[in-house]
């Protein structure tokens, strides 16, 4: 089985959009760390009791490298009127972090301190439970601190076929 068959075959797995976020850490004591995000579709939930959360990091990513140091993090379940959102925080190549979230709304954690958009269907604060090698990934588990609500109404962002979709 080649690179390309097994890609067009999970292709056809429809996932959930999140923007993983976290901050980090400061460079002396008197600022605030630079806060990274990333979009992410390999994102399930993992246990209720206690609330355990997944996500898939590609190795030496930005925020691969982040979590590892930093335990603390944030995800936003994306609606479908998101999609912008997701698309500018999954660019290969793209400019700062900081340029990125600067027209972003969005509220600190009061755990966490990383970005949760506004408008976001649900939202979790985490903190790093285990890392488990795996592949060409790391899945990082975690132990969810907070969770939030903040829109009921909204649709959720799919991505289905390489290609962010709204259901129905």
């Amino acid at each position: 089985m080649s690179n390309d068959e097994f890609r067009a075959a999970l292709a056809r797995l429809a996932a959930g959009v999140v923007l993983i976020t976290a901050q980090e850490p400061p460079l002396d004591e008197h600022g605030r760390g630079e806060d990274v995000g990333m979009t992410a579709t390999a994102f399930v939930s993992v246990s209720l009791d206690p609330p355990l959360v997944m996500v898939s990091l590609r190795n030496d990513s930005r925020m691969d490298d982040l979590l590892a140091e930093q335990p603390l993090w944030a995800v936003s379940v994306l609606a479908e009127s998101q999609r912008q959102i997701a698309g500018r925080f999954a660019m290969k190549g793209r400019i700062s972090d900081r340029l990125l979230f600067a027209d972003i709304p969005y509220l600190r954690g009061e755990v966490t301190g990383a970005p949760l958009v506004e408008g976001a269907l649900a939202t979790l604060e985490c903190r790093t439970e285990q890392r488990v090698p795996a592949g060409d990934h790391t899945l990082v588990i975690g132990r969810v601190l907070t969770a939030g609500l903040p829109n009921t109404d909204g649709e959720p962002l799919a991505y289905f076929k390489g290609r962010y979709r709204r259901l129905g």
